[in-house]
């Protein structure tokens, strides 16, 4: 299965009583493949991976890959800060059929660089399935070094890395010395016209939620030589993109999708809904843009 440019970093519906709705995740995967989305992500950041418990995971990545059909590519978000967990729940996924695996660098014990080279290739090498590093520093208290996620790159399905450490100089490196078939995801969705003009492949996006459309076809300008069309739409879009990280991911987008009709619950706690002020700042910037979405309450 061919991974995709344009990832959507999918939240997780809950239902009133705050239990994970798997018809709604099924009607949301396919509403985002429907709008522009190559593939998903299933139990990452924006999905509350730290809220979820081992069974919904798995429920999770079953309900999205049964919704996908094919489609397109459904990454499980399987990486913790335990890596006899971390290879437990890869290998599960694995059996539920999804088609790769998202692994966060390990959060809270901050190991060295040996410790995260050693991390990320025990969990690549138990499972078959192509693995996309995911770096992102202000998570997780540790940045991923250039030259760890080249020796990484060495390890025969580790196939790429979603980056969000912020360092263009760090990325360029990495896309550079890396080699062609290791592919560089941008983790920071106002980072993504950045990184491709570096090299880059695509982006594991938030606000594709509500543009999918618009972001893939500025994604499509860029490859295209169409720079100026992509950067302008690049602009339009970066108010929005900046809006949905104001207080924690994913509560602002979850708020967001509510509010245009397209249910998914409250965020679990700790995280909580914007109120007030930021609210309305929110869905201010929201009103100002098509939505891709296709609204199914």
């Amino acid at each position: 299965m061919e991974i995709g440019r344009l990832l959507t970093a999918m939240v997780t519906p809950f239902g009133r009583e705050g239990k994970v709705d798997y018809a709604q995740t099924q009607r949301l995967a396919s509403a985002l493949l429907d709008s522009g989305s190559d593939g998903l992500v299933a139990g990452g950041t924006t999905g509350e991976a730290p809220t979820l418990t081992h069974d919904e995971k798995l429920r999770l990545f079953a309900a999205a890959k049964e919704a996908v059909d094919g489609r397109g590519a459904v990454l499980a978000g399987t990486g913790t800060n335990d890596t006899a967990a971390s290879i437990e729940l890869s290998q599960e996924a694995e059996r539920a059929g999804v088609d790769g695996l998202l692994l966060t660098a390990p959060y809270y014990n901050k190991p060295t660089q040996e410790g995260l080279y050693r991390h990320f290739e025990a969990i690549a090498r138990a499972t078959r399935l192509p693995c996309v590093l995911y770096n992102i520093p202000s998570r997780t208290g540790v940045n991923m070094t250039t030259d760890t996620t080249l020796r990484l790159s060495r390890v025969p399905n580790i196939v790429g890395v979603k980056e969000a450490s912020g360092d263009l100089a760090q990325i360029a490196r990495i896309i550079d010395d890396a080699g062609d078939e290791f592919r560089v995801w941008s983790g920071d969705d106002a980072m993504t016209l950045p990184i491709l003009a570096l090299g880059g492949y695509g982006v594991i996006a938030v606000v594709a939620h509500l543009t999918g459309a618009q972001v893939h076809g500025m994604i499509d300008d860029y490859l295209a030589g169409r720079t100026a069309e992509a950067a302008r739409a690049h602009r339009r879009l970066l108010p929005l993109m900046q809006v949905l990280m104001t207080g924690s991911n994913p509560s602002p987008l979850k708020y967001a999708l509510n509010q245009i009709g397209f249910s998914v619950g409250a965020p679990r706690l700790p995280l909580v809904e914007p109120e007030g002020e930021a609210a309305e700042r929110i869905m201010a910037e929201v009103r100002r843009h098509h939505i891709d979405l296709t609204v199914t309450a």
